[in-house]
């Protein structure tokens, strides 16, 4: 495993959903405090960037073509060459302090969005929806403090979500025919000096990947829940990762500044910045939604 490399100096307020996609042999990621869609070519280490008309929370490809969003007014998709977005759903409208936050494409197509209270972040008023190919919306779990970073198994049939404000990362068996999920159990339980549960994905070889907010650091656990390897990070709150390059062995992580002071940014001039280690491990390109 290399370094941490400081890749990509752009002070996002909160860094979100690296994504990798190969047929472009390029990564996009979110700026959720911005609005902003970023992309970035490591062949020439071009940067292109969009300001956003709805305040997006998470990024996901389409199989059709084009992207899905998550925003905090509801679920949309967004035509890159146009700059626009179309509305699907929002089934938190009533409620003002629930708002979508992290999303993720199963091995099937359909997406799963996980929502938040971010008035009260430690209720439990997260829930986890699944949006099917026909945009059919329906709940399949509830009672998370912030549902953040979801991941699946490399044979899709386990479920992992981080549920930040309870500092742990729970496990489910997932039903790949129904997108049902059941037997929910704590797969990790993270102590709050180390930060809180954010950003989650999952390698080739099952193994768990965990970005840690105000915890300055990235964990690695085997299936079992063990952990496997810590990599210390140079910014207190890092938000996400993912894997990409043309070995699909390069991890982009994502940082944020926001709740940090003045002088805390002084101290930390990279804080919302984009990082990447080139490791010995390979990642799972992420699945398109169906849509």
């Amino acid at each position: 495993m290399s370094e941490i490399e400081h890749l990509i100096s752009v002070q996002d307020e909160v860094g979100e959903t690296p994504i990798w996609i190969p047929d472009e042999q390029a990564m996009y990621w979110i700026d959720m405090e911005g609005n902003a869609v970023h992309r970035y070519d490591p062949a020439t280490g071009e940067r292109a960037d969009w300001a956003l008309d709805a305040a997006v929370t998470a990024l996901g490809r389409r199989a059709s073509g084009g992207w899905i969003l998550a925003t905090k007014t509801g679920l949309m998709f967004w035509n890159q060459q146009t700059n626009t977005t179309e509305f699907i759903v929002d089934p938190t409208a009533d409620r003002e302090a629930i708002r979508f936050n992290d999303i993720a494409v199963d091995r099937q197509g359909r997406l799963l969005a996980g929502t938040a209270n971010v008035q009260e972040y430690d209720a439990p008023d997260g829930v986890i929806y699944r949006l099917d190919p026909d945009l059919s919306l329906h709940q399949i779990d509830e009672g998370y403090a912030v549902s953040n970073g979801i991941g699946f198994s490399p044979d899709g049939k386990t479920l992992y979500v981080s549920d930040s404000f309870n500092n742990k990362i729970v496990v489910m068996d997932y039903d790949t025919e129904t997108g049902t999920a059941s037997n929910r159990r704590t797969f990790a339980d993270v102590p709050s000096e180390e930060g809180l549960p954010d950003g989650l994905i999952v390698d080739t070889d099952g193994f768990i990947w965990n970005a840690h907010w105000a915890g300055s650091r990235i964990t690695r656990y085997d299936p079992d829940g063990k952990i496997e390897r810590r990599i210390p990070m140079p910014a207190t709150n890092v938000t996400c990762l993912g894997f990409g390059g043309a070995e699909m062995n390069e991890l982009y992580i994502t940082t944020a500044w926001f709740f940090m002071t003045e002088e805390q940014r002084q101290a930390e001039p990279h804080a919302g910045d984009v990082f990447r280690i080139k490791t010995d491990i390979t990642g799972l390109a992420e699945p398109e939604f169906a849509g």
